[in-house]
């Protein structure tokens, strides 16, 4: 039996709203195994050039992910939703290992099953380098801008 991931479908505005912070605040964590198990086994993710499937892969890419761009963090918010998928828009802001900041902005679309595991994430991302002073994304902050 699959155990239920609240918020489930069909979402209303004040549901998906909270399906939205609890995917920004799990994301936060930059723990790769916590962050998979809000995804349902089977699921499909395109991100950027690559086509994802399933939690082991999606483990093996947040890992490599976070081992990469450090000091991440990440703000999203809800721009549409219908019964079963939710739309957002989010931005997140990290360093390489050179200490160079970038911000990466970006639009996903998320698809999720009965039991509220998403099934499907399609994300489009571009990345800008920073300063540290330009830094501006704090999680559970508000709107983004939308520049």
């Amino acid at each position: 039996m699959t155990e239920t991931r609240n918020p489930i479908p069909p979402f209303t505005a004040e549901t998906a709203a909270r399906k939205v912070q609890a995917a920004e605040d799990a994301w936060n964590t930059r723990d790769p195994e916590k962050v998979a198990q809000a995804y349902s086994v089977d699921t499909v993710w395109r991100n950027r050039d690559q086509t994802i499937t399933g939690r082991d892969q999606v483990i093996a890419f947040l890992t490599d992910k976070w081992d990469r761009e450090l000091g991440y963090q990440l703000r999203k918010n809800l721009w549409a939703f219908t019964d079963d998928q939710i739309a957002v828009r989010f931005q997140y802001e990290w360093h390489d290992h050179d200490g160079q900041w970038w911000r990466s902005y970006g639009n996903e679309l998320w698809r999720f099953d009965a039991h509220g595991y998403m099934t499907h994430r399609e994300a489009s991302i571009n990345d800008r380098p920073i300063s540290q002073e330009e830094r501006r994304v704090t999680p559970g902050q508000g709107e983004l801008p939308t520049w």
